[in-house]
C-alpha cells in the first residue's frame, strides 16, 4: 500500500515541475509580446500536458487491465 503513496507523490512533483516550467516560459513569451495573461495560461496548459507526459514516460502500464 505504501507503493501507491510513493507513486502519487512522484506524479504530483512531475505535474508541478511541468506547470512551473510552462508558466515560466509562457511568462517570458508574454513579456516579450506584451500579452502576459494569454501566454501565461497557455504556458501553464502546455506545462500541465508536459507533466502528464513525464509522468507516463516512466514506462508504467497501469491501465487497469490485469490480463496476462
Amino acid at each position: 500500500m505504501s507503493n501507491n503513496n510513493n507513486d502519487n507523490k512522484s506524479s504530483g512533483s512531475k505535474m508541478a515541475l511541468g506547470m512551473c516550467l510552462g508558466m515560466s516560459i509562457g511568462t517570458a513569451i508574454g513579456a516579450a509580446t506584451k500579452n502576459i495573461p494569454l501566454w501565461m495560461t497557455t504556458g501553464m496548459s502546455v506545462g500541465l500536458c508536459l507533466g502528464l507526459v513525464l509522468d507516463k514516460g516512466k514506462g508504467d502500464d497501469n491501465d487497469g487491465d490485469d490480463s496476462d
